[in-house]
């Protein structure tokens, strides 16, 4: 009888370990490592995709602020070139050489 027993028992296993996944579960495993590997392929092209649209925002910007200071210090040296000492009156002019006159006079 204990042979019978230990002959059933090592036939269930050999059954147990020879039985594998199927055909179509080994597809299905494949399946989903390609569904994988293209989801990771997306996101590093999306992520690529973002990074150059950040820097071609920021060169833009960059772009923007000089050319933001160049017209600002154009604009501060055309307003410095548009201003002239206003000219004296002949009031003013006498009371600055009777000041010099009279400074000298000590």
């Amino acid at each position: 009888m204990k042979k019978v027993l230990s002959l059933l028992l090592v036939a269930g296993m050999a059954s147990i370990v020879a039985c594998g996944p199927s055909a179509e579960e080994k597809a299905a495993a494949e399946k989903a490592i390609q569904d994988s590997i293209a989801n990771v392929e997306q996101m590093r092209a999306d992520s690529i995709a973002a990074v150059e649209m950040a820097a071609q925002e920021a060169a833009a910007a960059a772009q923007k602020m000089v050319a933001d200071s160049i017209a600002a210090a154009e604009a501060a040296a055309a307003s410095k070139k548009g201003t002239k000492p206003k000219p004296k009156s002949k009031e003013e002019k006498k009371i600055e050489e009777t000041k010099k006159v009279t400074s000298g006079r000590g």
